[in-house]
């Protein structure tokens, strides 16, 4: 439980405040209008933590090889840009760049009239997918595509398209083909934005790539990012930092198809990125990831599902609880292979 003590007590204080503000809200109705914003926010809490569990153990995957100051600094540093950048900043952000407005005037839009808001990010939920799909995208590809991986959930399918990776930059060729492809859900106005917003996503992912090259020094230049970031340093933070924000968009978005009240949004979804990065500590701190030996492997086979949804969604409403429950049965799917494996070890070695 100590490993959950941060998340319970955030919990509390902003349940508390949703409660108030639904209170302060309410009309002539302020206690029901208090029980309502509390639903709606542990709702959200819930789709949050449901959405992003496969992040929780992919950031596992990478901070248990890094030393205990950049681990600190990720779940400290990393907790504020995620709950105050991502679930809040982010989304106000996009609506004054698309309706050429000050932040502070957004702000008050979004208290004031929440449903134009609402309307301002929807618009554009083409364009943040297409972002954030490319990013995942590579990521997934980046842990198939890999020649040098020795643990392989899906037997011989799964080492045969490892080996493909001995081909240069054959994840960034197949998610500028995948890139392609979605250009055909939007319509012929959107599709610059949309393809442009895309490469931006594969631009940050190759960008981090060349960052740690140009901080590591030129003995380690030619590493992957997936070399990188076990080495933990400011690139490996970045692309933690980024690999996050790519898991809120679906949720920030989302979350707008359940209340359109952008404080109850923020206190729901900071509930739920608190106890992600919780179950990130407690991944790491156990060793869980070591014992169940193909839980990373379901991890990053739900980031590939997830981005395809992202793109898919350019075109197709897609509901969240199929994107949540989807990446759940790969993560537990991955479970119950790794307890198998461990029973046939356990035989094996009698």
């Amino acid at each position: 439980m100590k490993h959950f003590k941060w998340s319970i007590i955030v919990t509390v204080i902003c349940m508390g405040m949703a409660a108030w503000w639904g209170y302060s809200h309410g009309g002539d109705a302020p206690m029901a209008a208090a029980f309502t914003a509390l639903g709606i926010a542990a709702i959200l809490a819930v789709m949050e933590v449901s959405l992003s569990f496969d992040n929780a153990v992919v950031n596992a995957s990478v901070l248990k090889t890094w030393d205990e100051f950049w681990q600190k600094l990720f779940l400290g540093v990393g907790i504020i840009i995620a709950v105050f950048g991502m679930r809040l900043v982010f989304p106000l952000v996009i609506v004054a760049v698309a309706a050429d407005l000050g932040m502070g005037e957004v702000w008050n839009l979004a208290l004031s009239d929440p449903k134009a808001f609402s309307t301002h990010l929807t618009n554009h939920h083409a364009e943040v997918a297409a972002f954030g799909g490319m990013f995942l995208l590579l990521v997934f590809l980046n842990f198939l595509l890999d020649d040098e991986k020795e643990m392989h959930w899906l037997g011989n399918v799964e080492a045969k398209l490892g080996s493909l990776g001995k081909v240069s930059s054959i994840s960034v060729m197949i998610a500028l083909g995948a890139l392609m492809a979605s250009m055909s859900l939007v319509q012929e106005g959107q599709k610059l934005v949309v393809l442009m917003s895309g490469l931006w996503g594969i631009m940050i992912y190759v960008g981090v790539d060349m960052l740690s090259g140009l901080l590591e020094g030129s003995e380690e230049a030619d590493g992957n990012v997936g070399d990188m970031v076990k080495r933990g340093g400011i690139a490996g933070f970045l692309y933690l930092e980024v690999l996050d924000a790519s898991f809120s968009f679906d949720g920030v978005i989302g979350a707008f198809a359940i209340t359109n009240d952008v404080v109850i949004i923020m206190l729901g979804l900071a509930v739920g990125a608190m106890f992600v990065r919780s179950m990130t500590v407690f991944l790491v701190k156990q060793g869980t990831l070591d014992e169940y030996v193909y839980l990373e492997h379901g991890a990053h086979y739900a980031i590939g599902i997830l981005a395809l949804i992202m793109l898919a969604s350019m075109k197709f409403h897609i509901p969240e609880i199929f994107t949540g429950l989807i990446g759940v049965a790969f993560i537990v799917a991955s479970l119950w292979s790794s307890v198998r494996h461990k029973k046939q070890e356990k035989l094996q070695a009698a």
